[in-house]
């Protein structure tokens, strides 16, 4: 399996790393600072299975990323998961329309992201 951590901050991108390469299940973990940074990851890797996304990052946010994710029909079967500071009901409702999988508030413990990429993936093995 692939992922892609979507997120501004090098510091966040790793922490992500490192607790969902603990779960055992990626081959390749990829990295974008941006959402426009993200797209480009899409086009060129192929398929990736888990998108965590960040909310809000410049040049281009992660609900706006998401929405492009799920316009292109190439992507239908990437699973996408909000991983972001941004608690308003309102905008978390918006992620889940807009074709979130799961959401995650920062700031996390590992088992919190861990639990939250199974549920994202439906990886239920117990």
């Amino acid at each position: 399996m692939k992922a892609l951590v979507v997120d501004d901050s090098g510091s966040m991108r790793n922490i992500v790393k490192s607790s969902i390469s603990k779960l055992g299940i990626f081959d390749e973990i990829y990295e974008a600072e941006n959402g426009l940074e993200a797209l480009k990851k899409l086009e060129e890797k192929g398929h990736i299975d888990l998108v965590l996304l960040d909310w809000y990052m410049p040049v281009m946010e992660g609900y706006d990323c998401l929405l492009q994710i799920r316009q292109n029909s190439n992507w239908e079967d990437i699973k996408v998961m909000m991983v972001t500071t941004e608690n308003q009901q309102e905008n978390i409702i918006r992620a889940v329309i807009a074709g979130a999988n799961e959401y995650l508030m920062k700031p996390f413990t590992e088992e919190m992201i861990q639990e939250k990429v199974r549920m994202a993936l439906s990886l239920y093995d117990e």
